[in-house]
Order: C-alpha cells, then sequence, then structure tokens
C-alpha cells in the first residue's frame, strides 16, 4: 500500500471507515513527511502539530460512532495564510503586517472545520500576494520541491509546493491573477480557480476567489463539495447550487474546443510547452473533440491599463502605513507600487477600465467554444530567487497573459499537468469554461487524466 501521506482525500476515508487507520495515524505520518520536507522547502506557516493532533483525535471520535461530519473529516487539510482562520496572525506574506490573532476563521477555513478537516497549518505567499513566486519579507524563501533551484510559483506558492511534496492531500489558495494556476502549473498538480463568487470569499473583491489545490481532480472536487456552501460574508457570492461535484465522468465527443497558443501579449510560448499542450489538444482530438486553433483578444495596453491600476490601489494602501513598516515590505513590490505616483485620476481610471476590456473580449472570443485549453504558463518554473520570471519590475505580468483573463471575465478555469519539460520541469495545462461551468471544466480536466500519458513519481525529500 502506498504511504499514508500520498493517499487522496477518498483513500484516506475508506481506511478511516474500514478502522484500518485512524486520522491521527494519517496526521501524524503527513506530519513527519512534512517534518522530512521542510528544512528543504520552507512551505508552511504557523505548522501546529499539537492544534492538529487534537483535531485529529476528534474526528477519530466521530468516526468510531459512526458519524463523521463530511466527506473529508479527518483528510490533513493545509490552508494558504492569507484566508484566516481563528486564533493565527495574518501576515499577508508581509513583514509590514501586525501579527494579532485573527478573531475568527474566514468563510472557506470556517466551511472546512464544519467538515471536520485536520488544520495541519497555513501555506506561505509573497507579501500581500502580489508576486507570482516564493519570495516573501516575512517567510523564507519558498522552493520547488521537483528542483529547489527553482520557484513555486505564487501567490499561492506554499501551497504548489506543499501540494508536490505531499503536505497533506488537500490544500486551499487564492487566485487574482493567476494565484492558484501559475504555482499549480510550474509544480505539476492541480487546481480550479472557479467562477466568481462560487466559494464565498473574505474580503472579497473583484476578480479575487479562492481555489483547491490538490494532486487530483477528485480531490478537488471533494473540497468544492465543502468550499462552495453559503457564507453570508461574501456579498459578491453565487447563490447556493447543490451541484453534485463528484459527477466527473464525462464523454468530450463532440466538444467544441478552442486551443489558444498565443495570448496576444507577454513572454512568448518556450517550445517544450507549446509541445504539451499541443499533444493534449491532439489527445483530445482522437477522442472526439472538436479542436480548433484561436486567435489572441487581449493585446498588451490592456495589461498596461490593468498594471496602473493595480500600482495605484496598492500606493494608495501601503500609504496608509507608519514609514517603519512600510519600509519592511519586499523592495521590488514598493517599487513596482511607487511606479504609479505620478499617475492622473484619468490615467488610474483609464486603467480600471481596460479590465472591462479584457472582461468583454475574453467572453466574446470564448462564447462559441464550450472549452478553451491553452498553456497555464508561457514558460517552466524561473529561478527560486526571483519575484517574477522577467525580474523587471517594469514588466512584471508579462508571464499571467494566459490566466489573467478568465479572473477578469470571472470564468472558471482549471490547471492541470500535461508534461514536463527536458529538464523534468512540470507543464501546466489550462482548461477554461463558460462562467458558472465549474463543473464542466472538472469533468473536462479529469478526461484529460485519463487521457495523459504516465506521470513521472512525485519528488521525495533530498536524503
Amino acid at each position: 500500500m502506498a504511504e499514508l501521506h500520498e493517499l487522496g482525500a477518498d483513500e484516506l476515508t475508506a481506511l478511516y471507515r474500514s478502522g484500518e487507520v485512524s486520522p491521527v495515524e494519517a496526521t501524524r505520518a503527513v506530519l513527519r513527511h512534512i517534518e522530512r520536507w521542510e528544512p528543504h522547502l520552507k512551505a508552511t506557516y504557523a505548522l501546529d502539530a499539537d492544534a492538529a493532533l487534537e483535531m485529529a483525535r476528534a474526528s477519530e471520535a466521530r468516526w468510531r460512532r459512526g458519524e463523521p461530519a463530511s466527506a473529508i473529516d479527518g483528510v490533513p487539510t493545509m490552508i494558504k495564510e492569507n484566508i484566516a482562520t481563528r486564533g493565527v496572525p495574518v501576515p499577508l506574506g508581509t513583514a509590514a503586517t501586525e501579527l494579532v490573532p485573527a478573531a475568527e476563521d474566514a468563510p472557506p477555513a470556517a466551511r472546512l472545520r464544519e467538515a471536520g478537516a485536520v488544520f495541519l497549518g497555513k501555506t506561505t505567499m509573497p507579501d500581500y500576494g502580489m508576486l507570482s513566486s516564493g519570495l516573501s519579507s516575512f517567510h523564507p524563501l519558498t522552493r520547488n520541491p521537483w528542483d529547489l533551484t527553482r520557484n513555486p510559483g505564487g501567490s499561492s506558492s506554499g501551497a504548489g509546493a506543499g501540494v508536490a511534496a505531499g503536505y497533506g492531500p488537500l490544500h486551499v489558495g487564492t487566485d487574482i491573477g493567476g494565484s492558484v494556476r501559475l504555482p499549480a502549473g510550474w509544480c505539476g498538480i492541480f487546481t480550479l480557480k472557479p467562477s466568481l463568487g462560487r466559494i464565498p470569499i473574505d474580503p472579497p473583491y473583484p476578480a479575487r476567489v479562492a481555489g483547491p489545490m490538490t494532486r487530483s481532480v477528485a480531490d478537488a472536487a471533494r473540497l468544492m463539495e465543502v468550499l462552495s456552501r453559503p457564507d453570508p460574508r461574501d456579498h459578491m457570492s453565487l447563490p447556493y447550487q447543490p451541484i453534485d461535484w463528484m459527477r466527473l465522468d464525462r464523454d468530450v465527443r463532440g466538444l467544441r474546443i478552442g486551443l489558444l497558443l498565443d495570448a496576444g501579449w507577454g513572454t512568448p510560448v518556450q517550445p517544450d510547452v507549446r509541445e504539451a499542450v499541443e499533444a493534449a489538444a491532439r489527445a483530445f482530438e482522437a477522442a472526439g473533440a472538436i479542436v480548433e486553433p484561436m486567435r489572441p483578444w487581449c493585446e498588451r495596453s490592456m495589461i498596461e491599463g490593468v498594471d496602473r491600476f493595480w500600482r495605484m490601489r496598492f500606493l494608495i494602501e501601503i500609504r496608509k502605513l507608519p514609514a517603519g513598516r512600510r519600509d519592511r515590505i519586499l523592495p521590488f513590490i514598493r517599487a513596482w507600487a511607487e511606479g504609479a505616483a505620478g499617475l492622473s485620476g484619468e490615467d488610474v481610471f483609464e486603467g480600471y477600465s481596460q479590465t472591462l476590456h479584457i472582461r468583454a473580449a475574453t467572453v466574446a472570443a470564448t462564447q462559441s467554444y464550450d472549452y478553451v485549453l491553452s498553456p497555464t504558463s508561457p514558460m517552466p518554473a524561473f529561478p527560486a530567487e526571483l519575484p517574477c520570471p522577467t525580474n523587471d519590475v517594469t514588466r512584471p505580468f508579462d508571464h499571467i497573459a494566459f490566466t489573467l483573463a478568465y479572473n477578469m471575465s470571472e470564468q472558471p478555469a482549471a490547471s492541470v499537468n500535461c508534461g514536463y519539460t527536458r529538464e523534468g520541469l512540470p507543464i501546466g495545462l489550462q482548461i477554461a469554461g463558460r462562467r458558472f461551468d465549474d463543473l464542466g471544466v472538472l469533468q473536462v480536466a479529469r478526461a484529460w487524466e485519463r487521457m495523459r500519458p504516465a506521470q513521472r513519481p512525485w519528488p521525495q525529500p533530498p536524503a
């Protein structure tokens, strides 16, 4: 049998149900595995073995009574540190934050606690989630388990690294421009950026979502059962729907699928990435889908506008901080925000308007397709010490050209591994669907899981 830390949620709960393994045993096994990896990865924050074992013992008692709280009761789980958990400070990845224990769970954490999940701790992120990187002024540098010289991506950096390394089967991240999909692509795992409002979150913000990060589509579907339950604190959330998230089997024959290999701006797609995505498209075609190449619908002026808007939004926030705390922010992030200092109100408004232009263009371009395939990122994981692949504060977003559009349009989009570079680094395939078709995206991703070539073994801790 596989090691306990390698098992998915359903495999673990089947063992709990039969009495062969208890949640306490599974939690201890995952904690031991984290102990072996963590000196190399630095993917955790507020790891709390005592609290985790207390939750595991409570779950064990429920399973013994035959009264589990949910289908994930007792499953080891980790949560991105910007999702508040009661009693734990929320540093937002930056040394500029005053560490005050959170008064209550944010909606995703509240749903997980109600479901009986075992909280091992939190996972790392960069300053304010403003980088696709494991670089932070508060956390140690987080690295990619496939190659410790490489970045896991971000802003859900610790979650991406942790899932690939086996830090428990269930993780939750957040995404405003690619922050669950980019680390998923670079770490070879699965994630779903759901439709805006599908998973209640607090504080809500346009384009910001929480999403499951797991090794398999099935584990992500199990998380969606829990995370999509309603919470009145999110005034932007969708009406709750009792979706059968585990209805994952689907025939792709007849589906009309677009293939996008040029986003219209940003870093050109590297050859290894292009080859892997084209091979996935051919596999869908061989399975009966109708695959058609797509022309890009975005251009650089759009992202330049969004960049101006985001810079000013963040500059306003950091100007509220006392000088001493402001000085603790990662220098790259400060320099990026201060680039907005000379912008006029007209500049910023025109920048904001580009978010609506991207939304309209994305919906129009994808409307005639059931799903769209593309690279998650145009390149594989980049050097660990860099804040972004370009390392250029004037062009920090060239790697998010394929992911950003679906945040603006509120459409669901997943990343699932579709191959490896010649150096052995994972390559992410992005699968996007129409707004609200979250289940359909999961189904197509599950179909790809079954079609794709055998995956390489998950990375193991250095000896």
